[in-house]
This record gives structure tokens, sequence and C-alpha cells, in this order.
């Protein structure tokens, strides 16, 4: 089935998560000149631009999409967070959130992730608990790029309590949101991005040993060679762990396994979000903020 869209786009799927990135981007764009305005394929190409940083052809793929679906808010609020990826730059979606909030308040929920994580950059926890509140039933997925980890709702106000530095809410946010994370975990003890968002729960409540083991254990469930894209989040976030505990060398090595590869975490994302604040001045840290800087 040569010259059907959706197998060869499968096919670049399986490919990305394969690592094999050249290929999967060739069988997507493959896939849109077969299907041209199929949305799914379009944002799903910009993704994985996004990973591979190369992020004028991620925009490019998202303002195709707004040429025949201009009011699509995702979309609109996908193309400006290519602003904070790529230069450290949180005006262009600040601008389109505050638009959308004006004039299409029944999308606030689909773009709630990114309302919470401009916010996050911004700094401006009252807004980011707006955010949330906005998410209603729809977990928060992401802490700043595009893992859809499923952080439950305490989770999400235990980070807000941590850019508050409300060590009260720290504690009692995160205690809550254990008690739900280990139900899921023992529901799923083998599925890595679980087990992972309960080592960054357990980071929160400085159960240092807890969260590092849990942390490792979800490399190990999910490692790279298994899910390139999947295995990298974890890598990632296991930087972020070992950041909230203190263990710098462990986090900065770790951030350079994600940073090398193609990854979601970006200049912007390390340069503003207050979860890597740990890490500030650390010389590790800021080269290789720096290596990812727009040149």
């Amino acid at each position: 089935m040569p010259g059907d869209p959706w197998v060869v786009a499968l096919k670049g799927y399986i490919e990305r998560r394969q690592g094999r990135w050249d290929e999967s981007i060739r069988d997507l764009e493959r896939s849109i000149e077969l299907d041209p305005r199929n949305i799914l394929t379009l944002q799903q190409t910009a993704l994985t631009y996004q990973c591979l940083r190369r992020y004028a052809e991620a925009a490019a793929m998202l303002t195709r999409v707004l040429a025949f679906e201009p009011n699509d808010a995702v979309t609109k609020v996908w193309r400006a967070f290519v602003q904070l990826d790529w230069r450290a730059d949180t005006w262009p979606m600040h601008q389109m959130i505050d638009s959308i909030r004006a004039t299409d308040t029944a999308a606030l929920p689909s773009i709630a992730n990114y309302w919470f994580v401009c916010a996050m950059a911004e700094r401006d926890a009252g807004v980011a608990k707006d955010a949330l509140i906005a998410s209603g039933e729809n977990p928060i997925t992401t802490l700043g790029a595009s893992d859809n980890m499923n952080f439950n709702r305490p989770f999400v106000e235990g980070v807000i309590g941590r850019l508050m530095k409300d060590n009260e809410k720290i504690r009692s946010a995160f205690t809550a949101a254990r008690a739900e994370q280990e139900k899921v975990v023992q529901a799923q003890p083998n599925y890595g991005p679980a087990l992972c968002i309960l080592g960054l729960i357990d980071a929160g409540l400085g159960r240092k040993e807890d969260a590092l083991r849990e942390g490792r254990r979800a490399i190990e469930l999910l490692p790279v060679e298994k899910d390139a894209l999947g295995g990298i989040g974890i890598i990632k976030y296991f930087a972020m762990i070992a950041a909230w505990v203190g263990d710098k060398d462990l986090a900065c090595e770790q951030l350079a396994i994600a940073t090398r590869r193609p990854c979601d975490l970006s200049y912007g994302q390390l340069k503003l979000l207050p979860l890597w604040d740990p890490l500030r001045g650390d010389p590790r840290f800021e080269k290789i903020v720096a290596s990812l800087a727009p040149k």
C-alpha cells in the first residue's frame, strides 16, 4: 500500500520510536505529500522537528495547519511555544493565550498544558494555578515539553508550591500526590513513566534514596534503545530528580545525555523553567544551556 498516507505516517512514527530520525522525517514528509491537509501528520512532523531542534521547520509545519484551520487553538499556541523552545521568548505564547482567553474560552482546557508551561517560564504562580484550574479533568501531561506523563493534580500543585517556595504547600501537595501515584505504580509496576513520576514526587519530598532508585528503575524499564522518544524523556526527568535532591554531578551527567540526542528539552526550557533552578550557576549546567542557544 505505497500510496496510503496513514501507512507511510505509521512507518514514520515507528522509526521515530526506534531512533531512526532521518527515516522518520522522510516518511512523515512523504505522508504529507500524499495527504497535505492531515492535521495529525503535520503536527507530529512538527513535533519531530522540535525534537531535532529544527525549530524553523517545526514552525513551518504548524503554519501549514493554520493555513486551512486558522482557528485551531492548540496549533496556534503550539506554534508560539516553538519560540519559547528556540529563543527563550515567552511573549508570543503569552499573547496568543491571552487572545484565546478573550475570544475562545471553550478552548482553554485544550491549551492548559501550554498555558501552565508559559506561566512557569514567566514565574507567575497565580497564572500557573489558573492554568491548572482550566485543565479541568484533564491531567497536566508535561512540565515543559511533550512527554505525555500524566502528572496528577496534587503533583502539579507541589510544583507550583516549589515556585512559591511554600514549604508547607510542597509537603502537603507532594504527600497527596504520592498516595495517588503509588496506586498507579502498583497497578502498572513495570511502566517506566509512572515510576519516574513517583521518583519526582519523592525528590520533592526530600526522599533522596527512594527518588534516585525509582528514577534508575524507570530508565531500566523504558531504555532509549527500546523507545527513543519515551526513553529520553525518562532520562530528562531523572536529571530533574537528581537536581531536586541535590546531586548536581548526576543531574548534569544525565542532562548532557538527554541534550546530546534528539529530545524535546530545549534552550528555552532550561533557561527559563524554575524546575532547573537547583542547577543554576553550576558551570556544567550553564555550558549545556549555552550549547543549545540559537546560533
